[in-house]
């Protein structure tokens, strides 16, 4: 007992505006007698001064605003006790403008209770808030059929409800724990049984509420870590690299084999290191240590490091999603908005409104072409390149998402599973531009002849910027020289002026990558030599140039160690070599590939 005591769970009260969640909250602080001493006669003298009935809900409702409103505007805080343990009790808003608010408070709870009025039945936020709760993964709830005295204590109100949302929350995957027939107002099943009620045979509303557990502690899942940083020290002969982040689920320890998530890459813990801390043996969930790994392998942030052994985590492009829009404006297709999932920051696009619920007819319409706001929606949504994930079911630290509309969280949502996708939206724009697209009436092998040489796009890639762009642009020199058409054209050229959230140091993000690819199917098509130079890039990143470019081919100079998974890049060079030597190098290549012909160096 004296252990249970100790114990704390955090419960959400959940409802639609006026359904009587602070009532039965008030109530349920009464009956536990966990109100500040003379609470509630202060209250009740300030109804008699008012001239207003008391409520329960009155010792919740401590802002004058709120009182004035009759609204619960935040989510209200307070603690109560019962025989076994303690409770925090969260208090979110049922008003649609206050979701937002609820759903911050719903996300530090363990189990909720969400409220229905007897009288008024299932409402729009009674359906909003079941999204809700399933989307942040609560899956013990009750459901207090509340107001039962405005009805007569009617079984067939109490039993019609419950069937009507039971099968509503089932299509969510959540079984309510109970449904409790309750009146807030009069004490009806909150602390005692009642005879208004004899036909009901469940537990109370304290009861239940003592039956809950907590969550599964996320020890014993499998091990996910979303990669926030890698810092690497020079000083002093270190040459440490240190994969930080904090970790969402499982244990690790040092020796254990690792898998970097969508990336592919392997490589095993070589020390668990604490900032101005010992060296230690273990982490687990819910710590932020940093990682030295036994091999030097290129990694980016946002990627997730897993246990190799353990059940990896899906890579893909396309997955469905619960999703809840907060946006002022509608998600349509064709925009690209943020996604934000574990540690990852990536565009993202709706491709597909599967349903959506309506909050006005309370029914679910399908063929619908956006997401209003405040709608509840089943989508599709893609990124341009792989993304890790789980889904809900699985694991629901790290099933859920969210949509940055604008510099403001727009949606949140879980992903129900991977979708498999014949062509991607990237495909398809390649497609649809191949077939409107109007080529010159100059054949390319009439430019061939008159301009000397082959059209070609070539991409130098390197993790030092600067070593990429001295090559390329020896290599551009070179070709001039020999009256060659070359163009260089740096990646500042084709960032300026992009949105800034999408403008991450370090990395070249997929809205530059499109415009350098668009860049290079016209300069080929045209008939010149385009060179670039990238630097941090991935496999996909050089897969989506490679296609952006098609039907004209690309060719890819690495400069340093490997640091592809599965791309081979035409050549790969020393990154210390001198550009000049390089240059030669790469001309060598381009007479191979019957871009340049004869020539003398």
């Amino acid at each position: 007992m004296a252990a249970e005591q100790s114990e704390q769970i955090s419960i959400v009260m959940a409802g639609h505006v006026d359904h009587g969640k602070s009532t039965v909250i008030g109530r349920l602080l009464a009956e536990t007698h966990a109100l500040p001493q003379g609470k509630l006669e202060q209250v009740q003298a300030m109804c008699r001064r008012n001239a207003r009935p008391f409520e329960y809900a009155f010792l919740l409702d401590a802002l004058k605003d709120e009182q004035a409103q009759g609204i619960t505007i935040d989510a209200a805080r307070c603690f109560f006790r019962t025989a076994r343990r303690r409770y925090l009790l969260i208090d979110a808003p049922g008003h649609i403008e206050f979701l937002k608010n609820m759903i911050t408070g719903a996300s530090r709870a363990e189990a909720a209770l969400l409220v229905i009025d007897a009288k008024e039945g299932v409402r729009e936020n009674t359906k909003r808030h079941g999204y809700m709760l399933s989307m942040l993964g609560l899956r013990q709830v009750s459901v207090l059929v509340n107001k039962m005295d405005l009805v007569g204590y009617s079984r067939e109100v109490f039993e019609s409800l419950r069937d009507e949302y039971a099968a509503f929350l089932g299509r969510l995957g959540v079984t309510p724990a109970s449904f409790i027939p309750v009146s807030g107002m009069q004490g009806v099943n909150i602390a005692e049984r009642a005879a208004e009620t004899a036909w009901y045979a469940g537990p109370t509303v304290l009861e239940q509420i003592d039956g809950f557990g907590h969550k599964e502690i996320p020890h014993t899942l499998p091990f996910r870590l979303p990669v926030q940083d890698i810092y690497k020290f020079t000083e002093q002969g270190d040459d440490r690299r240190i994969v930080t982040g904090t970790i969402e689920t499982g244990t690790i320890a040092a020796g254990d084999a690792v898998v970097f998530q969508p990336s592919g890459k392997t490589s095993r813990i070589r020390s668990i290191e604490y900032f101005n801390g010992p060296v230690r043996q273990t982490a687990a969930a819910g710590e932020a240590p940093g990682f030295t790994l036994d091999t030097q392998i290129y990694i980016k942030p946002g990627e997730w490091m897993v246990k190799a052994g353990e059940p990896a985590m899906q890579t893909g492009t396309r997955f469905r999603v619960n999703l809840f829009w907060m946006g002022r404006a509608p998600m349509i297709r064709e925009k690209v908005y943020k996604l934000k999932l574990g540690a990852a920051r990536t565009p993202v696009k709706l491709v597909e409104v599967i349903s959506v619920l309506d909050a006005t007819e309370l029914s679910t319409v399908a063929n619908k072409q956006q997401v209003d706001r405040h709608d509840v929606a089943e989508v599709i949504l893609e990124t341009p390149k792989p993304a890790a994930f789980d889904t809900v079911g699985e694991i629901e630290q790290t099933g859920r998402l969210v949509i940055v509309d604008n510099h403001e969280i727009a949606g949140a949502g879980i992903i129900l599973a991977g979708v498999a996708a014949r062509e991607s939206t990237l495909q398809e724009h390649i497609r649809e531009r191949e077939v409107a697209w109007k080529s010159s009436a100059i054949p390319r092998i009439e430019r061939s002849v008159v301009y000397g040489h082959g059209a070609k796009f070539v991409v130098f890639t390197s993790a030092d910027a600067a070593a990429g762009e001295a090559f390329a642009r020896a290599l551009e020199r070179k070709l001039f020289s020999l009256n060659y058409k070359v163009y260089y054209l740096g990646m500042e050229n084709v960032t300026h002026g992009l949105d800034a959230d999408l403008r991450v140091e370090g990395e070249i993000r997929d809205d530059h990558i499109r415009r350098l690819g668009e860049l290079a199917r016209i300069f080929t098509d045209a008939g010149l030599i385009f060179v670039t130079s990238v630097s941090n890039v991935d496999d996909y990143d050089l897969g989506m140039l490679a296609q952006l470019n098609s039907p004209n081919e690309i060719v890819t100079v690495h400069l340093g160690e490997n640091i592809f998974t599965s791309f081979t890049p035409d050549l790969r060079l020393d990154a210390t070599l001198d550009a000049g030597r390089g240059v030669e190098t790469v001309c060598d290549l381009l007479k191979k590939k019957n871009v340049i012909v004869e020539y003398n160096i």
